[in-house]
C-alpha cells in the first residue's frame, strides 16, 4: 500500500505526487506525424522546443528523452515511446522502473476521441477506455492504474468502423490541426499546477471553458 508523504518526490506538507514523467504517445515514423492518434507525441516534443529540452533516442528505453526544467519545475523528464502505440508500455514501464517513478508521478497526454479538437481533459486514474496505448501503458505499469492522463480531443468519425483510419491513416484538416495545435499551448501557470500535483487546480483552470459553455446552453 501506496504512504503518501514518505516518497521524496512529494509535495511536502502537502501529500501530493509531483509529476517526474511526461509522455506523449504516438506512433513512430513519418507516415504517422500529421495523424490524431499522434497528438500526445507532439504534444510532448512541443512542450520540449518550448522549454528548451532536447530529446534524444535511448535504445534501453525504447524512446526519445529529454531531461530539463518545465514552467518553473526542475528534472522533468520527458518521454516518446519510439514503438507503435499499442506497444507503449514496454517504454514507460522500463522508464519508469529503472528510475523508480511511481505511476502517480507519471502524466500521459494521448488522443481523445470524445472531445473535439481544441478541448483538452486532465484525468487521474481508471480505466483505458478502448484506448490501446493507455491500456499497454497500465499493464508497463503493473497494472496501476494511477498514472495521470490528458486526454487530447481529436473528434469523432461518427461511426466505429471508420475509427482506425480516422485516427492512423488521415491527415488532420488544417482547421482541426490549428486547434489542437493551439490547444497544447498550456498556460505557464496550469502546467505548474500540474507537475506540482495540484490536479484539481489544473483540471479547474482546462475545463472552466467547456463549463461556461455548458451554463450558457
Amino acid at each position: 500500500m501506496r504512504t503518501l508523504g514518505t516518497n521524496p518526490a512529494t509535495t511536502k506538507g502537502l501529500g501530493l505526487f509531483r509529476i517526474r514523467l511526461i509522455v506523449g504517445l504516438g506512433n513512430p515514423g513519418p507516415r504517422y506525424v500529421r495523424t490524431r492518434h499522434n497528438v500526445g507525441a507532439n504534444f510532448v516534443c512541443a512542450l520540449a522546443e518550448r522549454f528548451g529540452i532536447r530529446l534524444h533516442e535511448e535504445s534501453r528505453f525504447k524512446g526519445r528523452i529529454g531531461r530539463g526544467a518545465v514552467a518553473g519545475a526542475d528534472d522533468i523528464r520527458l518521454l516518446v515511446p519510439s514503438i507503435f502505440m499499442n506497444l507503449s508500455g514496454e517504454s514507460v514501464g522500463a522508464m519508469a522502473r529503472f528510475y523508480k517513478f511511481d505511476p502517480a508521478e507519471i502524466l500521459v497526454a494521448y488522443d481523445e476521441m470524445a472531445f473535439e479538437p481544441g478541448v483538452l481533459r486532465l484525468r487521474s486514474g481508471g480505466g483505458d477506455n478502448g484506448h490501446n496505448g493507455i491500456k499497454s501503458v497500465t499493464e508497463g505499469l503493473g497494472n496501476d492504474r494511477e498514472f495521470h492522463r490528458l486526454r487530447i480531443g481529436v473528434g469523432h468519425p461518427g461511426s466505429p468502423e471508420l475509427v482506425t483510419a480516422f485516427l492512423t491513416s488521415h491527415t488532420m484538416p488544417e482547421a482541426d490541426r490549428l486547434l489542437v495545435e493551439s490547444s497544447l499551448l498550456i498556460e505557464k501557470q496550469v502546467l505548474s499546477d500540474m507537475l506540482a500535483g495540484e490536479m484539481q487546480k489544473a483540471m479547474n483552470a482546462l475545463h472552466a471553458p467547456l463549463l461556461d459553455e455548458e451554463e450558457e446552453g
